[in-house]
């Protein structure tokens, strides 16, 4: 079986506050930075042979003190990015509350997305699942740090849990955070949920 740390971008100072999505720009706050580097001592002996991200910067900014702690290079894959927000990138969630569509989202997002080019969370899902399988077959038998964020994390784990997807908000996945999925053409399971830097 492949091993697998899925571990959330560190914390700025929009988490919880502002829909992010694929915004330049964004990166890790001071107390991020310092979690990040908390995070990458944290993993230190746990075999970890190789480590993906998300392009953005948060995602970076959180793999780039693993890699060196590690000795490793960081490899980057779209796949790993953030939900696409379409017009929603940007906006405060208090904003939202009264926007039918978005409060539609929050209650079934498998079957809608956010305007202008947004995903579904099914899309998200198939995005995600597809990519660590992919990572498997290309890593059996290894352990492999991704860097992502919490929504994708979430729909990787509904998913390998078996369980309808409308449910991802179910998982709580803090900042600085990582879940161990192990992995293989046969089985998958769910290892350990959300253990923080801390």
């Amino acid at each position: 079986m492949s091993t697998f740390y899925l571990i959330r971008h560190a914390t700025n100072d929009l988490v919880g506050n502002l829909i992010p999505g694929w915004m330049p720009g964004l990166s890790l706050s001071a107390e991020g930075r310092e979690q990040a580097e908390r995070l990458a001592w944290k993993l230190l002996g746990r075999g970890i042979t190789r480590i993906y991200s998300s392009p953005l910067e948060r995602a970076l900014e959180t793999a780039a003190p693993i890699a060196k702690a590690l000795d490793l290079k960081v490899e980057v894959r779209d796949a790993l990015g953030e939900v696409r927000a379409g017009k929603w990138t940007g906006r405060r969630v208090d904003e939202l509350e009264h926007d039918p569509l978005w409060r539609r989202f929050q209650a079934f997002p498998s079957g809608s997305r956010a305007p202008g080019g947004g995903e579904s969370l099914a899309e998200v899902q198939a995005r995600i699942v597809t990519e660590l399988e992919c990572l498997q077959a290309r890593h059996p038998e290894e352990t492999v740090a991704v860097v992502s964020h919490a929504d994708i994390i979430r729909a990787a784990l509904a998913y390998f849990a078996g369980i309808p997807a409308d449910f991802w908000q179910r998982f709580e996945i803090s900042p600085a955070s990582f879940s161990i999925l192990a992995l293989d053409e046969r089985a998958a399971r769910i290892l350990k949920l959300n253990e923080t830097a801390d």
